[in-house]
């Protein structure tokens, strides 16, 4: 009984060496986080074009026209502008509404931020492109296992076709017929 239960107990040890001599899995490794460097974000970052001068919606502005008149004008010659907080209060105290002001803000702020998503976007194609150039490449790469090694008579570990005869039978050990037992 206790010889069987050895022989159980090698033989299932075997079955599990060969399952973990054929586990082909590679460890994941750490992501890698591309910066951006100074001279990339300035690339990547919307000038200021200021078609319509901040003195010209300053004029506007004492001549009588309404936030959502000079807010068109600044729509229609696609300015953008990037004001500091100083620059700011000073066309506050010139008499450019508070509206105006936040159109100036939020516009460049949504100029900001399609800028950037258009950068990852780009980004993120050509991480796709490589990765289905590595796909295609591992997938024209042919199956090598070096436990069971391809050879003029098919399937040979060690040699052999099979555990059979050189040139005889190639039946392997158990159900793989012509293979080895883990060489599927």
């Amino acid at each position: 009984m206790s010889r069987c239960l050895l022989s159980l107990f090698a033989g299932s040890l075997l079955l599990l060496a060969g399952c973990a001599a054929n586990n082909h899995t590679v460890p994941a490794a750490s992501p890698r986080i591309e910066r951006i460097s100074a001279e990339e974000l300035a690339r990547i970052t919307p000038q200021p074009a200021a078609k319509l001068s901040l003195d010209d919606i300053v004029s506007l502005a004492r001549q009588g026209s309404t936030p959502e008149q000079i807010i068109e004008k600044i729509k229609a010659t696609d300015s953008i502008y990037d004001l500091t907080p100083s620059q700011s209060v000073d066309l506050s105290r010139q008499g450019v509404d508070a509206k105006v002001l936040d159109y100036i803000h939020a516009s460049h702020e949504a100029a900001l931020r399609n800028s950037m998503a258009d950068e990852i976007n780009r980004r993120e194609k050509e991480k796709q492109a490589e990765l289905a150039r590595v796909k295609d490449k591992l997938r024209q790469q042919r199956y090598y296992d070096p436990y069971c090694r391809y050879g003029p008579y098919g399937m040979m570990p060690y040699g052999y076709g099979g555990f059979g005869s050189r040139y005889g039978s190639h039946f392997g050990l158990g159900a793989g017929f012509g293979r080895p037992l883990g060489c599927w």
